[in-house]
Protein backbone atom coordinates (compact mmCIF):
# COMPACT_ATOMS: atom_id res chain seq x y z
CA UNK A 1 0.00 0.00 0.00
CA UNK A 2 1.37 3.43 -1.16
CA UNK A 3 2.05 5.66 2.00
CA UNK A 4 1.71 9.13 1.25
CA UNK A 5 3.52 11.74 4.12
CA UNK A 6 1.42 14.89 4.97
CA UNK A 7 1.94 18.29 6.45
CA UNK A 8 -0.58 20.03 8.81
CA UNK A 9 -0.57 23.82 9.08
CA UNK A 10 -3.14 25.38 11.39
CA UNK A 11 -2.66 28.07 13.72
CA UNK A 12 -5.59 26.33 15.92
CA UNK A 13 -4.00 23.29 18.09
CA UNK A 14 -7.73 21.64 18.89
CA UNK A 15 -8.02 21.24 15.08
CA UNK A 16 -4.70 20.25 13.73
CA UNK A 17 -3.83 17.96 16.71
CA UNK A 18 -7.49 16.66 16.07
CA UNK A 19 -6.58 16.06 12.27
CA UNK A 20 -3.32 14.56 12.90
CA UNK A 21 -5.09 11.90 15.47
CA UNK A 22 -7.80 10.99 12.83
CA UNK A 23 -4.65 10.55 9.97
CA UNK A 24 -2.50 8.49 12.53
CA UNK A 25 -5.50 5.95 12.54
CA UNK A 26 -4.83 5.45 8.49
CA UNK A 27 -2.63 3.15 7.53
CA UNK A 28 -2.14 5.20 4.43
CA UNK A 29 -1.58 9.06 5.35
CA UNK A 30 1.54 9.83 8.02
CA UNK A 31 1.97 13.20 9.47
CA UNK A 32 5.30 13.94 9.27
CA UNK A 33 5.22 18.05 10.59
CA UNK A 34 2.43 20.18 12.21
CA UNK A 35 2.92 23.96 11.62
CA UNK A 36 1.30 26.75 13.98
CA UNK A 37 1.30 29.32 10.82
CA UNK A 38 2.27 30.01 7.65
CA UNK A 39 5.65 30.43 7.90
CA UNK A 40 6.12 27.76 9.85
CA UNK A 41 4.56 25.74 7.03
CA UNK A 42 6.92 26.97 4.31
CA UNK A 43 10.20 26.11 6.25
CA UNK A 44 9.06 22.60 7.14
CA UNK A 45 7.33 21.84 3.54
CA UNK A 46 10.77 22.78 2.22
CA UNK A 47 12.81 20.67 4.51
CA UNK A 48 10.22 17.67 4.65
CA UNK A 49 8.65 17.91 0.85
CA UNK A 50 5.68 15.82 2.16
CA UNK A 51 3.54 14.22 -0.69
CA UNK A 52 0.77 16.23 0.82
CA UNK A 53 0.16 20.02 2.67
CA UNK A 54 -3.19 20.57 4.31
CA UNK A 55 -3.32 24.26 4.89
CA UNK A 56 -5.69 26.36 6.90
CA UNK A 57 -6.17 29.53 4.85
CA UNK A 58 -6.17 31.84 7.82
CA UNK A 59 -2.68 31.73 9.79
CA UNK A 60 -0.70 33.88 11.60
CA UNK A 61 2.48 35.62 9.96
CA UNK A 62 2.22 34.15 6.31
CA UNK A 63 -1.66 33.18 5.06
CA UNK A 64 -2.74 29.69 3.48
CA UNK A 65 -2.70 30.79 0.53
CA UNK A 66 0.84 32.47 0.55
CA UNK A 67 2.11 29.71 1.74
CA UNK A 68 0.52 27.38 -1.11
CA UNK A 69 2.61 29.49 -3.20
CA UNK A 70 5.74 29.80 -1.74
CA UNK A 71 5.56 26.08 -1.37
CA UNK A 72 4.28 25.51 -4.85
CA UNK A 73 7.54 27.12 -5.88
CA UNK A 74 9.75 25.13 -3.66
CA UNK A 75 8.12 21.86 -3.75
CA UNK A 76 6.21 21.17 -6.94
CA UNK A 77 5.89 17.64 -6.36
CA UNK A 78 4.13 18.69 -2.70
CA UNK A 79 0.11 19.11 -3.40
CA UNK A 80 -1.57 21.32 -1.59
CA UNK A 81 -5.33 20.87 0.08
CA UNK A 82 -6.75 24.05 1.56
CA UNK A 83 -8.79 24.36 4.54
CA UNK A 84 -11.00 27.29 5.28
CA UNK A 85 -14.45 27.69 7.45
CA UNK A 86 -16.21 29.34 4.84
CA UNK A 87 -16.87 29.20 1.13
CA UNK A 88 -15.75 32.77 -0.02
CA UNK A 89 -13.31 34.00 -2.75
CA UNK A 90 -10.16 32.78 -1.15
CA UNK A 91 -10.79 29.87 -3.27
CA UNK A 92 -9.70 31.62 -6.54
CA UNK A 93 -6.71 32.97 -5.25
CA UNK A 94 -5.75 29.47 -3.35
CA UNK A 95 -6.25 28.18 -7.02
CA UNK A 96 -3.82 30.44 -8.63
CA UNK A 97 -1.21 29.97 -5.41
CA UNK A 98 -1.40 26.37 -6.68
CA UNK A 99 -3.90 24.57 -4.55
CA UNK A 100 -5.10 20.95 -5.68
CA UNK A 101 -8.36 21.01 -3.37
CA UNK A 102 -10.13 23.07 -1.12
CA UNK A 103 -12.24 21.67 1.97
CA UNK A 104 -14.92 23.05 4.52
CA UNK A 105 -13.44 22.76 8.10
CA UNK A 106 -17.62 21.82 8.51
CA UNK A 107 -16.77 18.81 6.66
CA UNK A 108 -16.87 15.43 8.19
CA UNK A 109 -13.94 13.75 9.57
CA UNK A 110 -14.52 10.71 6.65
CA UNK A 111 -14.66 13.96 3.67
CA UNK A 112 -11.72 15.88 5.03
CA UNK A 113 -9.52 11.97 4.77
CA UNK A 114 -11.09 11.32 1.56
CA UNK A 115 -10.28 14.72 0.12
CA UNK A 116 -6.77 14.59 1.27
CA UNK A 117 -6.40 11.20 0.04
CA UNK A 118 -7.89 12.09 -3.41
CA UNK A 119 -5.80 15.00 -3.80
CA UNK A 120 -2.49 12.85 -2.36
CA UNK A 121 -3.50 10.44 -5.56
CA UNK A 122 -3.44 13.32 -8.16
CA UNK A 123 -6.82 14.78 -8.56
CA UNK A 124 -8.51 18.26 -7.60
CA UNK A 125 -10.96 18.17 -4.69
CA UNK A 126 -13.68 20.89 -4.95
CA UNK A 127 -16.91 20.87 -2.94
CA UNK A 128 -19.78 22.04 -5.55
CA UNK A 129 -20.19 25.48 -3.77
CA UNK A 130 -16.65 25.78 -3.75
CA UNK A 131 -16.39 24.59 -7.52
CA UNK A 132 -19.05 26.93 -8.36
CA UNK A 133 -17.30 30.58 -6.59
CA UNK A 134 -14.07 28.92 -7.97
CA UNK A 135 -15.83 29.17 -11.39
CA UNK A 136 -17.41 32.29 -11.16
CA UNK A 137 -13.53 34.07 -9.85
CA UNK A 138 -11.66 32.61 -12.58
CA UNK A 139 -14.01 34.05 -14.92
CA UNK A 140 -13.35 37.20 -14.16
CA UNK A 141 -10.80 37.70 -11.60
CA UNK A 142 -11.59 40.26 -8.83
CA UNK A 143 -15.74 40.01 -9.78
CA UNK A 144 -16.25 39.88 -5.58
CA UNK A 145 -14.54 42.94 -5.48
CA UNK A 146 -17.64 45.46 -7.17
CA UNK A 147 -17.46 49.14 -7.06
CA UNK A 148 -14.09 49.39 -7.89
CA UNK A 149 -13.13 52.71 -10.81
CA UNK A 150 -10.39 50.71 -12.84
CA UNK A 151 -7.81 53.15 -11.55
CA UNK A 152 -8.59 51.77 -8.00
CA UNK A 153 -8.55 48.30 -9.86
CA UNK A 154 -5.49 48.96 -11.15
CA UNK A 155 -3.49 50.46 -8.21
CA UNK A 156 -5.41 47.46 -6.06
CA UNK A 157 -3.69 45.05 -7.69
CA UNK A 158 -0.50 46.43 -7.32
CA UNK A 159 -1.18 46.87 -3.53
CA UNK A 160 -1.65 43.30 -3.80
CA UNK A 161 1.69 42.18 -4.88
CA UNK A 162 3.10 44.33 -2.17
CA UNK A 163 4.04 47.21 -4.26
CA UNK A 164 4.43 50.89 -2.36
CA UNK A 165 2.91 54.51 -3.55
CA UNK A 166 6.24 55.79 -4.88
CA UNK A 167 6.56 52.40 -6.97
CA UNK A 168 2.90 52.27 -8.04
CA UNK A 169 2.97 55.73 -9.06
CA UNK A 170 5.77 55.08 -11.73
CA UNK A 171 4.08 52.00 -13.07
CA UNK A 172 0.80 53.32 -13.48
CA UNK A 173 2.03 56.91 -14.16
CA UNK A 174 0.50 58.60 -11.93
CA UNK A 175 1.26 61.27 -9.41
CA UNK A 176 1.86 60.17 -5.84
CA UNK A 177 -0.91 62.01 -4.33
CA UNK A 178 -3.19 60.80 -6.78
CA UNK A 179 -1.74 57.08 -5.52
CA UNK A 180 -2.25 58.24 -1.66
CA UNK A 181 -6.11 59.02 -2.90
CA UNK A 182 -6.58 55.93 -4.62
CA UNK A 183 -5.36 53.99 -1.75
CA UNK A 184 -7.90 55.80 0.92
CA UNK A 185 -10.86 55.22 -1.24
CA UNK A 186 -9.95 51.55 -1.84
CA UNK A 187 -9.79 51.54 1.95
CA UNK A 188 -12.61 52.89 2.71
CA UNK A 189 -14.87 50.50 -0.35
CA UNK A 190 -13.30 47.41 0.79
CA UNK A 191 -14.23 48.36 4.25
CA UNK A 192 -10.95 47.86 5.73
CA UNK A 193 -8.07 49.87 8.39
CA UNK A 194 -4.67 49.10 5.75
CA UNK A 195 -3.00 48.30 2.92
CA UNK A 196 -1.93 44.96 3.90
CA UNK A 197 -5.85 43.86 4.32
CA UNK A 198 -6.99 45.08 1.32
CA UNK A 199 -4.13 43.69 -0.41
CA UNK A 200 -5.05 39.88 1.04
CA UNK A 201 -8.96 40.78 0.49
CA UNK A 202 -7.67 41.33 -3.33
CA UNK A 203 -5.51 38.08 -3.43
CA UNK A 204 -8.66 36.69 -2.03
CA UNK A 205 -10.34 38.28 -4.94
CA UNK A 206 -7.74 36.83 -7.41
CA UNK A 207 -6.16 40.05 -8.15
CA UNK A 208 -2.52 40.59 -7.77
Amino acid sequence: MKRFSVLIADDHPLYREGLAGLLAATDDLVVVAQAADGAEAVSLAGDLLPDVAVLDVAMPRLDGIEAARRISAASPRTRILMLTMLADASVVAAVRAGAHGYALKSSTPEATMAAIRSVALGNVVFSAELGARLAEGLATPGATLPGLTPRERDVLTLIARGWDNPRISARLGIADKTVRNTVSAILLKLQVTDRVAAGEKARAAGLG
